[in-house]
């Protein structure tokens, strides 16, 4: 199982959002995602969450909170653990990223985004609710989300 770190970093009601679309095989093509990447050897979710934010971005972050765990069935790809964060940053100009565009965008308007299904299943719990919470999202052959499976921890 792959271990994994995604955020969703604030700035004035906005979330900054990037749109996978410059990598080759990206499982994530076209789709709008939060900040996030695979942990290294000996790196904690918390390194791991402050690293990929500064490569992909150049953002420090600032009030980093952790949210929850997110548990993906994917066959297509391999099931993941995803520590889930969010936090804060400064507004400033954002570099290219290699990964995908990058974009401020109103948090009331992320869900009317090109996202994965399971996202818009566990998005709304960031604005709703102060507990962590673990999630389990099961995806068919294909990308469809069969279900979700929400618990609190």
């Amino acid at each position: 199982m792959r271990l994994t770190t995604l955020c969703y970093v604030e700035n004035s009601g906005r979330w900054l959002m990037m749109h996978r679309t410059k990598k080759n095989a990206d499982e994530n093509a076209g789709k709008w995602i939060g900040l996030g990447g695979h942990l290294q050897e000996d790196e904690t979710p918390e390194e791991c969450i402050r690293r990929e934010v500064r490569e992909e971005s150049g953002l420090e972050l600032q009030d980093l909170r952790f949210r929850g765990i997110l548990t993906f069935i994917l066959p297509d790809w391999g099931n993941e653990l995803t520590f889930l964060y969010t936090a804060k940053a400064e507004d400033r100009p954002l570099p290219e990223c290699d990964e995908g565009v990058l974009r401020w965008v109103p948090v009331e308007e992320v869900l009317s985004l090109s996202l994965w299904e399971g996202d818009r299943a566990f998005l709304p719990l960031l604005t709703s609710r102060q507990e962590c919470f673990s999630m389990k999202l099961v995806y068919a052959p294909g990308g469809a989300l069969l279900e979700t499976r929400l618990e609190d921890i």
